[in-house]
């Protein structure tokens, strides 16, 4: 039996891929701070630790105690359009947080570390982007998670730590974090209809992405296991979407339950307006096929949403005010 760490092991795809690695035997030790997900969300069986991964004696502790073969560091703050105006932040939550992981994964010869990068490192670039892409991340989040992935490579190097890299980009499923008010869009929709409030969309809603259904990434990441070291994918849907397109499919969703809403359209956030990534290496060397129905995956997140407690929605703290959005004053 094994024994496996995940770090953000109550959010969407920790929650999820713990779930999937208890099913098949292993021993998972779950960390998270419980700031962007739920206690419920974690899988029975999960030896977890509330524990905020800035503190390095409580990760030294952990990784002491519990000695694990491999660790899937899922944990990030992912808000992408945020990130500007909470940079120490984001900057101590998605570096500070990484590095402490992958010291304790060096001192404690950890076989190997799967870290969970972004799309948000390609920038703009030229979609669908492709892993040989020079990344070119546009905002301080995919900054980060850029300087992860290079501080990884310089790890293997200079001390042989196994490592892969995954870029996901918009997930969505059972067990998001619909009560962020700064991330994830489909989620955010759904809580609005939910509370009689209308969708709301930044610019004029012609921006592209593609939706993926956390299923289909399970095997996957268990393949990375044993596999491929020091190899980067992505892993997402081909299909791609209109945000406005995307809001126009939930709402008649919520039609079909029995809800009704409006979209609103609010002032043109900075952001990339057309991203999306090609899969091909996934495919090949994963065996990954994402079969998405986004509209089913929609259905699936709103009738789970209407089971779930009304958690309170919080405001982050701004440490630049400057240019904010005035939705989010």
């Amino acid at each position: 039996m094994k024994n496996i760490l995940i770090t953000g092991v109550a959010g969407l795809i920790g929650s999820h891929f713990a779930n999937h690695l208890i099913s098949k035997g292993f021993r998972v030790i779950g960390i998270d701070d419980l700031s962007g997900g739920f206690r419920d969300s974690i899988p029975d069986g999960v030896v977890f630790y509330k524990a905020d991964l800035r503190d390095r004696d409580i990760v030294k502790h952990i990784f002491s105690t519990e000695m694990p073969e491999c660790v899937y560091h899922f944990a990030a703050y992912a808000a992408e359009g945020l990130s500007p105006f909470i940079r120490n932040y984001n900057y101590s939550n998605n570096i500070l947080c990484s590095t402490n992981i992958i010291n304790e994964c060096v001192n404690h010869d950890v076989k190997k570390m799967i870290f969970t990068s972004s799309m948000a490192v390609y920038g703009v670039g030229s979609p669908p982007f492709t892993e040989d892409q020079l990344p070119h991340p546009e905002d301080p989040y995919g900054i980060a998670k850029y300087a992860v992935e290079m501080d990884l490579k310089l790890a293997n190097r200079q001390f042989g730590l196994e490592y892969n890299i995954v870029r996901p980009h918009n997930v969505i499923g059972i067990n998001q974090n619909i009560w962020d008010r700064y991330r994830n869009v489909i989620g955010i929709w759904i809580r609005k209809i939910l509370n009689n409030e209308p969708v709301t969309i930044f610019g004029d809603g012609t921006q592209v992405r593609a939706f993926s259904d956390i299923k289909f990434y399970m095997n996957p990441l268990d393949m990375l296991m044993d596999d491929y070291n020091g190899e980067i994918f992505n892993i997402g849907a081909d299909n791609h979407i209109t945000i406005d397109l995307a809001a126009d499919m939930l709402i008649d969703v919520a039609k079909e339950i029995g809800y009704t809403s409006e979209k609103i359209y609010f002032e043109k956030r900075d952001e990339v307006h057309t991203a999306y990534c090609d899969h091909k290496k996934a495919k090949d060397l994963l065996g990954f096929n994402d079969n998405t129905d986004l509209r089913l995956t929609m259905k699936d997140m709103f009738l789970w949403a209407m089971s779930q407690p009304n958690h309170e929605v919080k405001k982050m703290e701004y440490e630049i005010e400057k240019s904010m959005y005035e939705f989010w004053k």
